[in-house]
């Protein structure tokens, strides 16, 4: 990017530079926290002593309330001026921090969690929306990369942060090291962020928000449940059926409203509606096999959460290095290469997981995960530009706050999937509990033996989930071109 000098929707000078500085740092800590707490739930439930059921709260909750607001982002990015709006939602994320530092006791880590989760719903959408708006469609592609190297280094690197941090130091370390970068970024903000985003005033439908607000939180729960409750538990179907007809009125109600808070319009526009397919299928593929793979490795291998998380590492690394690379190369190139090769990687990285065994060297699974990722960094930002790209300008926000929004869910329903077969196809292989007293070996031989099949099931619906996105990026296009309904006022507005 250049040091181009830009100017505001008041035609204000300032430099966009350090505009996106300021909102990248701000937004890794927002995004760091989806997973900070990933290694620490057993000192936390020793801390508390709470169960393993009460602790998920504290990520179960943090993704629901995350999962609501980001649908109200439109509404809050139209009705408020971005200065402001980003200052107001890192205040929320900061006071949630410095709330879950002090807590005294669980109820207390709870509330700040979901004070974060606040924050960090309106800052998510928001940067994209930015983004979006201060660099032209034709420079939107290496834009967006530097914003997918926060949205995937950060939670990856989560689990290693909070396992490092647990081991040597107080549980409080993991939110009182946030709470100065933060402070220092809402100070920066006053002087760096500018007012980008042209504002409309719309009205607020409070029935709409109130079932999104039901909607999408039960459907986040149900999937959130699967892998405590299983597939079989009333309360897990009955909040996912809850919620699908709710979202189901919802698409109705705003396609008759005149101002939708949230406008569904968008997917009439074919390439962001397979955009939209595509990175919601590579956060199932990504985010299930995130959690699998961990398990593997601690229940078969033997090793800590720390440790584990550490083997990730390297993948997460070298997503967030090639992100800033294919946002660059769909600019020149554009998606359908770029998705259709990553999504072949992804296939082919995966593929070898479906036949891990006791000895797979971990060299071997770090190598592949690192593959995966590489085949993840050239679809996910590059498939998102291109899907915004070809909504016209003043549809921008609510394709981002639609896409942010359905890839939340589909975050969840990887997670559920891949951990229900896992969890399924293990306990209906797992051997008989009175071989345990008769000869505890082969009752530890089988039983791994039955982990392994689980995990190799668990694979091969990822596999699956993989090679859907590859025969759909054949119908996908390049989407680097500037649209025809681009705003030009507002191109100048933001990028002159």
């Amino acid at each position: 990017m250049s040091a181009n000098t830009a100017v505001d929707i008041n035609g204000k000078p300032y430099h966009r530079n350090l505009l996106v500085m300021v909102m990248l740092i701000g937004s890794f800590c927002t995004v760091l926290n989806q997973t900070i707490l990933a290694t620490a739930f057993p000192t936390l439930m020793k801390a508390f002593d709470i169960s393993t059921a009460t602790v998920q709260w504290l990520t179960t909750g943090f993704m629901m309330v995350n999962g609501i607001m980001i649908p109200v982002s439109a509404y809050l990015s139209n009705k408020f001026n971005s200065k402001w709006l980003y200052i107001s939602a890192m205040t929320i994320f900061e006071l949630g921090t410095i709330t879950a530092f002090a807590a005294p006791n669980f109820g207390t880590l709870l509330c700040g969690r979901l004070i974060q989760a606040t924050g960090v719903g309106i800052t998510m959408p928001l940067m994209q929306n930015i983004m979006l708006t201060i660099f032209p469609p034709e420079k939107r592609g290496a834009a967006m990369g530097i914003n997918g190297l926060v949205i995937a280094l950060a939670p990856a690197l989560g689990p290693s942060l909070s396992g490092w941090v647990v081991d040597n130091y107080s549980w409080r370390v993991l939110f009182g090291m946030i709470i100065p970068i933060v402070a220092i970024v809402i100070f920066a903000s006053f002087f760096l962020m500018q007012n980008v985003i042209k504002t409309t005033d719309p009205t607020l439908d409070w029935l709409s928000l109130l079932i999104s607000t039901v909607g999408f939180g039960s459907v986040l729960y149900g999937f959130s449940s699967v892998g405590d409750k299983g597939w079989t538990d009333a309360i897990v179907w009955g909040t996912i059926l809850i919620g699908v007809i709710l979202i189901a009125i919802l698409v109705w109600r705003q396609n008759r409203l005149e101002h939708p808070f949230l406008n569904f319009k968008v997917f009439k526009t074919p390439e962001f509606a397979l955009a939209t397919l595509l990175s919601s299928v590579v956060m199932i593929a990504m985010v299930g096999v995130e959690l699998v793979l961990p398990l593997y490795l601690q229940i078969v291998h033997g090793m800590s959460a720390f440790h584990s998380g550490l083997t990730l590492l390297f993948g997460a690394i070298m997503m967030g290095i090639m992100s800033p690379i294919t946002g660059n190369l769909f600019d020149r190139y554009g998606a359908r290469r770029l998705a259709m090769t990553g999504m072949f990687i992804l296939t082919i990285g995966t593929l070898p997981f479906a036949f891990l065994t006791r000895e797979t060297p971990i060299l071997d699974v770090v190598f592949l995960y690192a593959v995966r990722m590489f085949g993840i960094s050239m679809v996910m930002m590059p498939v998102t530009t291109s899907g915004m790209n070809a909504l016209p300008f003043s549809m921008i926000s609510h394709g981002t706050a639609v896409n942010n929004t359905i890839r939340q869910v589909a975050s969840s329903m990887g997670s559920a999937i891949l951990i229900s077969v896992l969890t399924n196809v293990t306990n209906s292989q797992k051997p008989a509990h009175s071989l345990l007293k008769a000869s505890p070996l082969q009752y530890k031989s089988q039983m791994i033996d039955a982990t392994l099949n689980g995990y190799h099931a668990a694979f091969w619906i990822a596999i699956a989930f993989a090679v859907i996105g590859l025969l759909a990026t054949s119908r996908l296009g390049n989407g680097n071109k500037i649209h025809a309904k681009y705003d030009s006022n507002a191109k100048k507005g933001g990028n002159a």
